[in-house]
C-alpha cells in the first residue's frame, strides 16, 4: 500500500486533493478488520492523519463539546466532564469493542465509516452533533442527521476531511442508550437506540434497522403529541415508517422491529407519564 504522512492539516488537505482516491485513516481499526479480505487493496493510497496534533484534542467552547478527528473513545471515557454533561457518549464508547479498540478507534472514524450499526453515531445524532468538513477550498459544516445519503454514502466529498465534531451541551429531561448484540460486550449491534428529550422535543435515533443510522421522526412526533402508550406495539406502528430493517447474518427484520419497540417501551416507561 501507499501511505501519505502529512505533518499538519493544510498539508493533509493538499495531499488529499492531489492524490485521487486516497483514503484518510485515523485509528485504522475498520481498515485492519477488513484487510485480509481485500487483497486488491495492496496498491491503495492512505492518508494517515495520526501525526497531526491539532486533530487530536477535544475540549469545551461556547456551550459545546468539540471532538477532533483523532479523539478516541477512550479519551471520552476518561473525561469526567463529558460523563456529567453528555453521559450517552461515555455509555456508547464503553460498548464499542474492547479496550484496545477504544484506545485507538475515533469518533470521526465511526462517522465516516458509515456503518448502519454504528453505536457512536447514534448518540452523536441524538445530541444534534454537527460534523466539520475541510478541504483546501475551505470549511463546511453539516448536521450529522443530514450527513448520510444511503448505505455507505455520505455528504463528504472525496477531497474533504472530517476534521471535527461539534456537540451542543444542553439540559435534558431524559437520556437513554440501549444496545442488543449477541453478547454483552464486543459485539456488533443487532439493534440499538439513543434517545434524548427536552420538554416535548424528542430525538430518537436507531441503528441496525435501516441503510444508515437514522432519526425516527414519525415516532418523535407521536411521542411529542402526548398520546398514551400502553404496550410496545403502540410504538411499533409509528416506527414502521421510520425504519427499514433487513434479514442478515446477525438477525432478522422482524426481530429488529420487535426488539426496538420493546427497548423503547421499557426504557422510557418509568420516565414518561404517557406510558402505562
Amino acid at each position: 500500500m501507499n501511505l501519505l504522512l502529512p505533518e499538519n492539516l493544510s498539508d493533509a488537505c493538499e495531499l488529499l486533493a492531489t492524490h485521487e482516491g486516497a483514503i484518510p485513516i485515523a485509528g485504522g481499526t475498520d481498515l485492519f478488520v477488513h484487510w485480509p479480505q481485500r487483497p486488491d487493496d495492496s496498491g491503495q493510497t492512505y492518508l494517515d492523519l495520526s501525526g497531526i496534533p491539532e486533530l487530536r484534542a477535544h475540549g469545551w467552547s461556547e456551550g459545546e463539546l468539540r471532538l477532533g478527528a483523532l479523539t478516541t473513545y477512550w479519551d471520552i471515557i476518561q473525561d469526567s466532564q463529558v460523563q456529567a454533561a453528555l453521559p450517552l457518549l461515555v455509555r456508547a464508547a464503553r460498548q464499542i469493542g474492547a479496550i484496545q479498540i477504544q484506545t485507538r478507534g475515533t469518533w470521526a472514524g465511526n462517522v465516516v465509516n458509515a456503518s448502519p450499526a454504528a453505536d457512536g453515531v447514534a448518540v452523536l445524532m441524538a445530541y444534534d452533533a454537527v460534523v466539520i468538513l475541510r478541504s483546501r477550498e475551505g470549511t463546511e459544516e453539516c448536521p450529522l442527521s443530514d450527513f448520510y445519503l444511503g448505505y455507505k454514502s455520505m455528504r463528504r466529498k472525496s477531497d474533504q476531511l472530517l476534521t471535527g465534531i461539534r456537540i451542543p451541551v444542553r439540559s435534558y429531561d431524559l437520556q437513554l442508550f440501549e444496545k442488543v448484540g449477541s453478547r454483552t460486550a464486543q459485539a456488533i449491534s443487532k439493534v440499538g437506540v439513543a434517545v434524548t428529550r427536552r420538554g416535548d422535543d424528542w430525538r430518537i435515533v436507531a441503528n441496525s434497522v435501516a441503510p444508515t443510522v437514522c432519526r425516527c421522526p414519525a415516532l418523535e412526533s407521536f411521542l411529542a403529541s402526548g398520546r398514551s402508550v400502553g404496550e410496545p406495539a403502540d410504538l411499533a406502528e409509528a416506527l414502521r415508517s421510520d425504519i427499514a430493517p433487513i434479514d442478515d447474518l446477525r438477525s432478522t427484520a422482524r426481530y429488529r422491529e420487535t426488539v426496538l419497540s420493546r427497548l423503547l417501551y421499557f426504557g422510557l416507561k418509568d420516565a414518561c407519564i404517557q406510558f402505562s
